[in-house]
């Protein structure tokens, strides 16, 4: 079976960025439009850029390290496969079909010494932009390739990565409450709206000298908010992914006490099939007794962890995917596609893709009176097709 490269959307340029002593090597690719941004994290040799090649398709050198005080940053935008897109082709015939995007940063310089030093500026810099993170961590033994720490331990990487994030995030607290105290005594801004931040550190400090995540805090969305900006690592949700060597089973092991969701991949195996010709990688997925690709599965559940839908508009200029939380309305469905559908929303036409598909085409749906009529705060669901309704 021969082995062909997947298309990979063109970088834009390399840029080198000095702060003090460390150096940050960051790779950018063109990612306007993208639905979310993704980072790929994990202990040397746990496979991070494997797994970036699977999901973009590229072909990054594996297996080596960073050179010392460095910090190397590779990103790439990457089309979303959807084959529910794919099937709403033939009714529109669109002169473009548009897919949502997700950007990938394959991230070193991440070691679990780095609690007792201080994570790096410039790393901190780089998570705190992203939505998710893609924790790698390492099931396979190799010789030839030894891990960091000797022995091969899922669920202590796990913790120890949660570790130094959770403790960066102490200091980081710490601080801002200090700075807080002494701006109260100060005077100048509002009192009550410090002390409100006061009570929110304090109580966040409370969570993490617990060794609890803030993600799972129970923090309020306007919390999170007032949380933005302080780099605090432990509030970014993360997706355990567990590389597996070729011989061991895909099942998706039982780690105890780990509450993040977890997915195992062979990496290697899964970085040969995405770098295969489109039409070889089911043959290849079959022969291996695989239903889906690693890549799929990760998408799918970065969706999940992200909370994220997709919903589609059609016709016959373009065709096109968009991205919603879930629970998400009509009125916010306009405001994504565009400001003046939401200004002027009058009301919004909905029909799942599958019924649409099933009566074969726009005409036919209305004609039999299936799409149904919604106002501003009316659900969209995951594959609905949307079209809105409006006057500016």
């Amino acid at each position: 079976m021969s082995r062909a490269r997947l298309p990979v959307p063109p970088l834009r340029r390399t840029a080198s960025i000095f702060k003090g002593n460390f150096k940050v090597k960051v790779t950018l690719a063109a990612g306007e439009g993208a639905c979310m941004n993704l980072g790929i994290i994990g202990l040397a040799a746990s496979g991070k850029t494997t797994l970036f090649n699977v999901l973009t398709g590229a072909d990054l050198e594996t297996g080596t390290l960073s050179a010392s005080g460095r910090l190397d940053l590779h990103t790439a935008a990457v089309d979303i496969p959807d084959a529910r897109l794919n099937a709403l082709v033939p009714l529109f015939n669109p002169k473009k079909t548009t897919y949502t995007k997700i950007v990938y940063a394959d991230i070193g310089g991440l070691s679990i010494s780095a609690g007792r030093e201080g994570l790096p500026g410039p790393l901190v810099t780089e998570l705190d932009k992203l939505d998710g993170l893609l924790v790698v961590v390492r099931a396979f033994e190799d010789p030839n390739v030894p891990h960091p720490s000797e022995v091969v331990d899922v669920s202590a990487d796990i913790n120890a990565l949660a570790a130094e994030f959770v403790l960066h995030d102490m200091v980081t607290v710490e601080r801002r409450l200090a700075r807080l105290v002494e701006e109260r005594g100060k005077g100048g801004r509002d009192r009550g709206l410090i002390d409100r931040e006061i009570e929110l550190f304090t109580r966040v400090s409370e969570v993490l000298n617990e060794q609890v995540p803030l993600r799972y805090a129970g923090l309020r969305a306007e919390e999170r908010q007032m949380l933005a900006g302080y780099g605090l690592l432990s509030l970014i949700p993360q997706l355990i992914v567990v590389n597996l060597g070729e011989n061991q089973s895909v099942s998706t092991p039982d780690l105890d006490g780990v509450k993040d969701p977890v997915l195992a991949l062979q990496g290697r195996l899964e970085m040969e099939i995405a770098q295969l010709k489109p039409e070889e990688q089911d043959s290849f997925l079959e022969e291996y007794g695989l239903e889906q690709s690693g890549r799929l599965r990760i998408i799918q559940a970065s969706y999940q962890l992200l909370g994220l839908i997709t919903f589609f508009t059609g016709n016959d200029d373009e065709l096109r995917a968009w991205t919603l939380p879930q629970g998400g309305t009509c009125l916010q469905a306009a405001d994504t596609i565009h400001s003046d559908l939401a200004r002027g929303f009058i009301r919004a036409e909905v029909i799942n893709w599958e019924e649409l598909v099933a009566l074969e085409g726009l005409p036919q749906a209305r004609a039999a009176g299936k799409l149904r009529v919604e106002g501003k705060q009316g659900p969209v669901h995951d594959g609905d097709l949307v079209y809105i309704r409006f006057n500016v």
